[in-house]
């Protein structure tokens, strides 16, 4: 591949696919749109401990189902946004691989979580009992490939430069006086 060809696909990359769908060059929907599950299933679990701390466990246990199901219907909708970015990246290049490896661990995730949130509707929470250990777990271990998927995410977005605006775009925020 030459330079001016791996040029043309950076700038590719760049680009929205649909900026109406996947938001407008320089301000991508996606990493807006991805801290609704994150932040749902990160307090999904200190609610799961809380329910395995407190005195009367129940309203955390089904506090946390609930924030389970918000994260679902989050990560479906920041799904559809990062598919449409994943357009934007030439096949074939370490990047698009990366953003296939980061859309396959974030999908498994939200398949987890929505499994974890049918196992807890299943059996309910007996008085005085918070969320089982298995549930924790699942909760847990989901968690924990969620920040794999964010870090390459992020190796997306700071190293290759995805949906990112270009350097001389961002130069602008970097000069000493405003042009009158």
């Amino acid at each position: 591949m030459t330079v001016n060809s791996d040029l043309s696909d950076l700038r590719r990359a760049k680009r929205p696919v649909s900026g109406a769908l996947a938001g407008p060059y320089g301000h991508p929907f996606h990493p807006a749109l991805v801290t609704v599950p994150i932040g749902a299933w990160v307090s999904s679990l200190v609610f799961d401990i809380g329910s395995r701390i407190v005195h009367r466990p129940e309203f955390l246990a089904h506090g946390s189902a609930w924030l389970i199901a918000i994260g679902v219907l989050g990560a479906l909708a920041a799904a559809g946004v990062g598919f449409l970015d994943l357009f934007a990246i030439p096949s074939g290049t370490r990047a698009f691989r990366t953003g296939l490896v980061h859309m396959g661990l974030n999908l498994a995730v939200t398949v987890a979580y929505a499994v974890g949130f049918a196992w807890r509707q299943g059996g309910g929470y007996p008085q005085g009992q918070g969320v089982g250990y298995g549930q924790l777990a699942l909760s847990a271990a989901s968690l924990a490939v969620l920040g794999l998927s964010g870090y390459l995410g992020g190796k997306l977005a700071y190293r290759y430069g995805v949906r990112v605006a270009d350097e001389s775009v961002q130069a602008e925020g970097y000069r000493s006086r405003i042009p009158s």
